[in-house]
């Protein structure tokens, strides 16, 4: 893929200091764009200064929801740059687009174009402990047209926002509100995209979370609400009784990247690993019985957050002692050593981009 780079003659000033980035607040010199038109399928891929976008106010993203997106992160050390698994983020795009009924893209263009993008803005890259480069591809369909109907023009798009560390303050445990009114999504629909409206969907108990004290949610199926799910932004594993187990890939749970990292990486430690489904009553009974051991949600934000507390009405129920597992740490520890090229890489993950 041949991509034009045009840069800006008026740089940013780079955030100076790193412990306070936060997230997806800044961005950086530059953006990755590449469009669709008809049947003369993607072209014109460039990078150019970051700019706002003009867009129609009919256009098919506003009224209709084709829109898919993924979330990546570039990671610095001793002045190298790495990502992690595009691969994965690639073929996942191609999912979600196929199922918007959207024009796939070549899964090693998707590649290039991140790698080509975070290698010109390697120096937005920031360097302190468990800062990173948050990533954001995504496709829009811009035609301006209502009615319910497939794009026939689109942006794929890639912006970057220096991030700061996920735990700033060291790693604590969570609690997860169980949500049994509110569905997320079911099976035959699009759970397992990475789209906006399966996020839009999610916020009513999100809030519903906060309200009760809880950081997050936890959704259960929207057929027989009885089996678990996902939590809003993350995969979730439970440790029961020694085994590592978490909920099946059904149709409507995002299959994560760092999910199937860690995966690997409980088989690796010799962990026995069931994905089936798991229902909220079976929790219950092992936390009673004191077969529940821990709990963590996996995501590209925060890698491995340790679940203290799963609350659900007017019961509790207590994950281990409340506070961080054991595994939880080994699997955090792990991954971000491989991400951030501080120990062996066994599974060729990890890319160098400059």
């Amino acid at each position: 893929m041949n991509i034009e780079i045009k840069l800006t003659e008026e740089p940013k000033l780079k955030p100076s200091d790193e412990n306070n980035l936060g997230f997806g607040t800044i961005f950086t010199d530059h953006m990755f764009i590449m469009e669709y038109n008809g049947d003369r399928g993607w072209e014109n891929a460039r990078i150019e200064k970051f700019h706002d976008i003009l867009v129609s106010p009919a256009a098919n993203v506003f009224h209709y929801g084709q829109e898919i997106f993924e979330g990546m992160k570039a990671y610095k050390n001793n002045g190298e740059v790495f990502i992690f698994r595009p691969d994965m983020n690639a073929k996942r795009a191609n999912n979600s687009l196929e199922r918007l009924c959207m024009p796939k893209i070549k899964e090693e263009d998707f590649v290039e174009a991140v790698k080509k993008f975070v290698e010109v803005e390697k120096d937005w890259v920031p360097k302190s402990n468990g800062t990173t480069l948050y990533l954001r591809p995504f496709v829009i369909g811009l035609d301006p047209k209502l009615g319910v109907h497939p794009s026939s023009h689109y942006y794929f798009i890639i912006i970057a926002s220096p991030s700061g560390a996920y735990y700033a303050k060291g790693m604590s445990p969570v609690s997860i509100w169980v949500e049994d009114e509110y569905v997320r999504a079911v099976r035959g629909g699009v759970g397992f995209t990475k789209t906006g409206g399966n996020y839009a969907a999610s916020m009513a108990g999100q809030e519903k979370a906060e309200a009760h004290g809880c950081e997050q949610t936890l959704w259960l199926d929207g057929v027989e609400r009885k089996y678990i799910e996902e939590v809003g932004s993350m995969n979730i594993c439970f440790k029961i009784d020694g085994k590592v187990v978490t909920p099946m890939l059904n149709g409507s749970i995002l299959p994560g990247v760092t999910r199937d990292s860690i995966i690997t990486l409980c088989k690796d430690f010799g962990y026995e690993v069931e994905e089936r489904r798991v229902s909220l009553e079976e929790l219950i009974v092992a936390a009673e019985n004191g077969k529940l051991e821990e709990c963590f949600g996996t995501g590209t934000a925060c890698v491995v957050s340790p679940v203290g507390k799963l609350i659900n009405k007017d019961r509790t129920m207590v994950i281990g002692n409340g506070g961080i597992g054991p595994l939880s740490q080994k699997l955090y520890d792990t991954l971000t050593g491989i991400q951030y090229n501080m120990i062996e890489d066994k599974h060729g993950w990890r890319i160098k981009v400059c």
